[in-house]
C-alpha cells in the first residue's frame, strides 16, 4: 500500500470509525471495553474531542474511505497533568502492518508538539508486541507494567505503559 493520506476526521467518517473501534472491542484486547460503542456515544466522543481541541486523525485509502484513526485526550483530570495526553490508534484489520499506525502516531506527535504538550502516554495490552515495537521505533520508552490491570475474554490482562517526551510546554 502507498503511504496513506492522513487528514482530520469529519462527521461523515464517524460511522466508519465506530465500526473499526467496535471490531477492536469485540475481537481484540486493543481496548479493554466490552460493549460496542453506539452511534450516539460516537457523536458525543467526537464532539468532546473537538470541544477540548484534541485531534481525531483519519487515514484514508485511495478511494477516500477511512481505514484507521487516532486521537489523544486528557491523561488525568487534575491541573498538574495538563501537559500530558494519552493516545489511541485503531486500524481496520485489513490494513494492519502497512505503516498506517506509524503514520497516524507521527501525526499525533506533531500535533501534540504544536499544542505545547510535554508527554504522550500509551497504554498497551502487554501481549501486543507489535504495538510495543511500533512505539519504541517512534521514540516511546517503557514506563512500567500494571499486572492484571484489565480483565477481558475470561483472562487477566497486563497493561504496559510507554511514554514519549515531546518537548517543553509553552
Amino acid at each position: 500500500m502507498n503511504a496513506p493520506m492522513i487528514r482530520n476526521a469529519a462527521a461523515a467518517d464517524l460511522e466508519r470509525l465506530r465500526s473499526i473501534y467496535n471490531k477492536a472491542v469485540l475481537h481484540t484486547t486493543a481496548s479493554y471495553d466490552y460493549e460496542p460503542r453506539t452511534a450516539e456515544a460516537q457523536l458525543q466522543w467526537f464532539a468532546a474531542k473537538q470541544a477540548a481541541g484534541f485531534p481525531v486523525l483519519v487515514a484514508e485509502d485511495a478511494s477516500g474511505n477511512a481505514i484507521a484513526f487516532a486521537s489523544y485526550g486528557t491523561f488525568r483530570a487534575w491541573a498538574g497533568y495538563r501537559f500530558t495526553v494519552e493516545h489511541s490508534v485503531y486500524v481496520d484489520e485489513a490494513f494492519r502492518r502497512c505503516g498506517i499506525a506509524s503514520a497516524l502516531l507521527q501525526g499525533l506527535i506533531v500535533h501534540a508538539q504544536g499544542q505545547g504538550l510535554h508527554l504522550m502516554v500509551a497504554g498497551i495490552d502487554a501481549a501486543n508486541t507489535g504495538s510495543i515495537e511500533l512505539h519504541r521505533r517512534l521514540g516511546f520508552e517503557d514506563a512500567g507494567v500494571l499486572r492484571e490491570a484489565g480483565y477481558k475474554f475470561g483472562r487477566w490482562l497486563d497493561l504496559a505503559f510507554m511514554t514519549r517526551r515531546l518537548g517543553a510546554p509553552t
